[in-house]
């Protein structure tokens, strides 16, 4: 029996971590799930990435290739259960413009794509065509994240953007840009190289807001906790100072003193004050007559 090469090593590992790839979104569907609602998430990514799956499983089985069909198969079948799930919970106008994009991409782009290179082409040329398609595409499931990265540069904060996508799609990039080097197949080099850089990015973008992030949490907290300390203190030098002034005021009448005496002008400005802002109780009362003319 011949021992395994390291380009089927490599590939199988680039399996395993693509697999981890399709994985990684579960923690996000679970909480679009238990919330019933998509929130600020792109639902483009996954759109993207099922067409990516699809077409490379279907290069698989013209090249063939046994490892890029059983990752890419099983990524084709995750991807339609996240898409599915987007939809489901999605606002009216986000479900519309996807299921837009559904149509246009993943059933009348990808069924252009079969019938094309199915019943017009043959042989290399047709393996060639959908190399290219592939690596565009592929391309495009590397990119589709940037446009979270927007998202994340206006709030300064990564909560719509899961690490664990973001750092698998590095890895996937660079496992694979192995295994086409191993191989010497130049579709899957050069996306894979690309998406390595781009997920470069995106990891080190995550890095920088997700620390921001947290020391303006621990500031804002650090704050509260000051605001806090500040009020426990003023109420405590408050309670202080009334007891100062109720013992002055214990010994001022033990010793004999009084308050100071209001003046006559002061008494009398009082009373009108006090007369002005009186009312008559009985004249704000309804009487019984109006209460039951108001019901009636």
């Amino acid at each position: 029996m011949a021992a395994p090469t390291i380009s089927f090593i490599v590939g199988v590992i680039g399996d395993i971590v693509a697999i981890l790839v399709f994985l990684s979104p579960i923690t996000t569907f679970r909480g679009i799930v238990k919330k019933k609602a998509t929130g600020n998430f792109k639902g483009i990514p996954y759109i993207c990435t099922l067409l990516n799956t699809s077409l490379w499983t279907y290069y698989g089985l013209l090249k063939p290739d046994g490892l890029l069909i059983t990752v890419n198969g099983a990524g084709a079948a995750l991807q339609l259960i996240y898409v599915t799930l987007f939809i489901i919970y999605a606002p009216k106008d986000s479900k519309i413009k996807h299921l837009k994009l559904v149509g246009i991409l993943n059933v009348g782009f990808y069924g252009a794509v079969l019938l094309i290179t199915l019943l017009a082409t043959h042989g290399s040329l047709r393996l060639r065509i959908v190399g290219f398609i592939g690596a565009g595409l592929a391309l495009g499931m590397y990119g589709a994240p940037l446009a979270v990265m927007k998202n994340v540069i206006v709030t300064k904060s990564v909560e719509y953007m899961p690490f664990w996508l973001t750092f698998f799609l590095f890895l996937n990039g660079g496992v694979w840009s192995v295994y086409s080097v191993l191989v010497k197949d130049f579709f899957i080099g050069v996306p894979n190289t690309i998406g390595f850089v781009l997920g470069s990015v995106q990891l080190i973008m995550y890095i920088v807001y997700n620390n921001k992030s947290k020391s303006k949490k621990s500031s804002v907290e650090k704050l509260e906790e000051e605001g806090s300390a500040d009020l426990v203190h003023g109420a405590v030098e408050t309670h202080k100072y009334n007891e100062e002034m109720m013992v002055k005021k214990e010994r001022s009448l033990k010793e004999g003193g009084s308050l100071a005496k209001p003046t006559v002008l002061k008494q009398l400005s009082l009373q009108i004050i006090v007369k002005s802002h009186s009312v008559n109780v009985e004249s704000l009362a309804p009487s019984s007559k109006e209460m039951y003319s108001v019901t009636d």
